[in-house]
């Protein structure tokens, strides 16, 4: 068995150095657990698993965070065939769910799952046999936790320990929230002498925190975020709006990834040469899926779509094709992947990004679990910042619009993903640091398209950028709630614009203010300025751009303009791209890191460590999601800049004047208790 190396994140867990023994499992209530992980099939733990089982058994709580494929499901898999009693399983992937009770069967372990998808005469009988105590485990989807029957024999029999699996959807500002989740903390209060295990694959700090507190658990409990590294794949990032551009970019990495072309049927033997595998292409909406798969089946490709309004008999042969490698590829919309085990992914395509770094990252991490070489490309147009705005602020479809809160931490988790987009460091890297696991970071991958692309022509004049920057926030001024971002080029470079003439902006200085630029440089200059929370859009069916107040003392030379400018675009071949050793349209990355992105030293790390903790007692204190004291990236700030005073404090991403009169004396005072 192997895996990525083990990392744990949180003080409070033993490191396991890459010179440490692996820890001897034999807690007085768990005996023989290498006994049990030979009749499971298994010879050796991963790294990281053993860890994380002695934890759990010592503390009796454990939030882990692994991707995908990292072999969480052992974590209590091998404790529940090893103790006395049943082990709860709480799942929402039911196809998985029912995969990993056929294999425990195969190896002689009972287990069993509780499903809608279930005659109700089936749940009886299995429920009658879960009282007697015939399983060692029982999977259960969340929604089955509302059913008295079932609560009922859970208080009668022996419950050892209660994993919650998928545990981010029961985080409001996760990116795949299910309210059913949210009854899990009953069934715990029910149970408090169970151990609990809660696993996610995706889990940023800010919901790591509200994981714990939504679930009732102490705010010491141990956490490990361990194997996010993922080195083999290629990511890229390609600006494109062009339809055929962008089509010959998905079709080129298709024939790369997939190493043959259209029409071709995969080799028998893959070889490094000619690899076997298939593609996943995400698109962001139904329609899209339908354009695309006919586009790739009329070039040659065994290509299907998928999404939710197919029906299920549809949906299932989809999926069973792409099982058995029926497929090349597969357009689907973000309803496809959940549960899919198959190792020999080549290439993730996104045709428009999603909705943040979690759901990107557990979307491309679907390529290259086989340890292979493997590549993701996310395709952005500058139309992606208004759409999903309005999209936000439109909320689930319903009557009743999402809270403003809602809306302003999904726009901030989507710009987050486009801050990452931009580049400026090394792409794993920025991934790694965003989700805490700073301890397995690469130090550049060398095959993204920013480490390939760097180089040292960043401009590093201060007063040179801050200029810039304020001319590009007074065109935004000036047409404030009035036109969208083109518009605002426009001005900036002083171009025949019917708008402009009709207002008189042609008459102002800002008219050709920076006309010393191309208008694509500019366009990307504006979006940099909205992801720093110094621009916005209203969100009308068409936006208009909106200079923020903290923009305004920016342009106003009242605060910093800490920005790194977008770098010159180096013109490239049309052969070069991802796969090829250059990304062709992606921009040329500088070699100095987006401030948003810079690392924590071991002092600083500390710090954050102190400041999320303290972020924990005051959202439990006042019964609020920890985000909404302060989000990761304003304790980020906070911890590199160790603010003294309230306008100091001001200062960091996000810390606003309501934020600071609550929340500031607090966070001031574990600045300064930590010297």
């Amino acid at each position: 068995m192997t895996s990525p190396g083990a990392h744990e994140h949180d003080a409070t867990v033993r490191p396991a150095g890459s010179g440490a023994a692996r820890p001897e499992l034999a807690p007085a209530d768990a005996p023989d657990f290498l006994g049990a992980l030979q009749r499971l099939g298994y010879h050796a733990f991963r790294p990281g698993q053993a860890e994380a089982i002695e934890v759990l058994m010592q503390r009796r709580r454990l939030l882990l965070v692994a991707p995908t494929g990292g072999g969480k499901s052992l974590t209590f898999q091998l404790p529940a065939s090893a103790l006395p009693g049943t082990t709860i399983v709480l799942s929402p992937l039911i196809a998985l769910m029912a995969d990993q009770v056929r294999a425990l069967e195969a190896r002689g372990v009972t287990a069993t799952f509780l499903a809608s998808t279930l005659p109700g005469p089936e749940i009886s009988a299995r429920l009658g046999a879960m009282a007697r105590g015939h399983y060692k485990l029982v999977y259960v989807a969340p929604e089955r936790l509302g059913a008295p029957a079932f609560r009922d024999i859970c208080r009668r029999i022996a419950v050892p320990l209660i994993a919650v699996d998928e545990a981010h959807c029961i985080s409001e500002w996760g990116h795949d929230f299910r309210p059913e989740y949210l009854q899990i903390g009953e069934l715990l209060a029910d149970l408090p002498r169970a151990r609990v295990l809660a696993c996610t694959a995706t889990a940023t700090p800010v919901v790591r925190d509200e994981i714990i507190s939504r679930l009732g658990l102490p705010a010491d409990t141990p956490q490990i975020v361990r194997g996010f590294a993922r080195p083999n794949l290629a990511l890229h990032v390609a600006e494109e709006e062009d339809r055929r551009a962008r089509e010959r970019l998905v079709d080129r990495t298709l024939e790369i990834a997939l190493g043959r072309g259209p029409g071709s049927r995969p080799p028998a033997h893959a070889s490094q040469d000619m690899p076997a595998g298939t593609a996943i292409i995400y698109a962001p909406t139904r329609k899209v899926t339908e354009q695309e798969s006919v586009r790739l089946v009329t070039r040659g490709w065994r290509a299907e779509a998928y999404h939710a309004g197919l029906e299920g008999p549809q949906r299932e042969k989809v999926q069973a094709r792409f099982s058995r490698g029926e497929l090349d590829v597969v357009v689907a919309t973000n309803a496809f992947g959940m549960g899919i085990d198959r190792g020999d992914v080549r290439a993730v395509i996104h045709l428009a990004p999603p909705g943040s770094i979690e759901a990107y990252y557990q979307e491309v991490g679907r390529a290259g679990r086989d340890g292979q070489d493997a590549t993701g490309l996310l395709l952005i147009a500058p139309g992606d910042l208004p759409l999903r705005r309005r999209l936000i602020e439109r909320g689930g479809g319903d009557d009743s619009p999402p809270a403003p809160a809602v809306v302003e931490h999904k726009w901030n988790t989507f710009l987050e993903l486009m801050r990452w987009a931009e580049g400026g460091s090394c792409r794993h890297d920025a991934i790694l640091r965003y989700f805490g696991d700073e301890g397995e970071a690469l130090g550049g991958c060398g095959r993204c398209d920013v480490c390939r692309q760097l180089s040292a022509d960043a401009d590093d004049d201060p007063e040179a950028t801050t200029l810039i920057v304020r001319k590009a926030l007074s065109a935004v001024a000036r047409i404030h709630r009035r036109f969208g971002l083109q518009a605002a080029v426009s001005l900036l470079r002083g171009a025949a614009d019917e708008r402009l003439e009709r207002t008189g902006l042609v008459n102002t200085p800002t008219f050709g203010a920076l006309r010393e630029h191309d208008g694509t440089w500019l366009l990307r200059l504006l979006r940099r300025c909205v992801v720093a929370g110094w621009v916005d859009f209203t969100g009308d069916d068409r936006p208009v751009v909106v200079l923020t107040d903290i923009g305004r003392r920016v342009m106003r030379g009242e605060l910093p303009a800490r920005l790194l400018l977008p770098p010159r675009v180096r013109p490239a071949s049309k052969d070069m791209l991802p796969g090829t050793g250059s990304s062709g349209h992606a921009p040329k990355a500088s070699n100095r890191p987006d401030a948003p992105e810079a690392v924590l030293d071991a002092a600083a790390l500390a710090l954050f460590e102190r400041l999320r903790a303290h972020r924990m007692q005051v959202a439990s204190r006042e019964g609020v999601p920890p985000y909404v004291v302060a989000s990761d990236r304003s304790l980020r700030d906070l911890a590199l800049m160790r603010p003294r005073n309230r306008d100091q404090l001001l200062l960091a991403h996000g810390i606003g004047p309501a934020k600071a009169e609550k929340y500031g004396a607090g966070l001031l005072e574990v600045i300064a208790a930590a010297g």
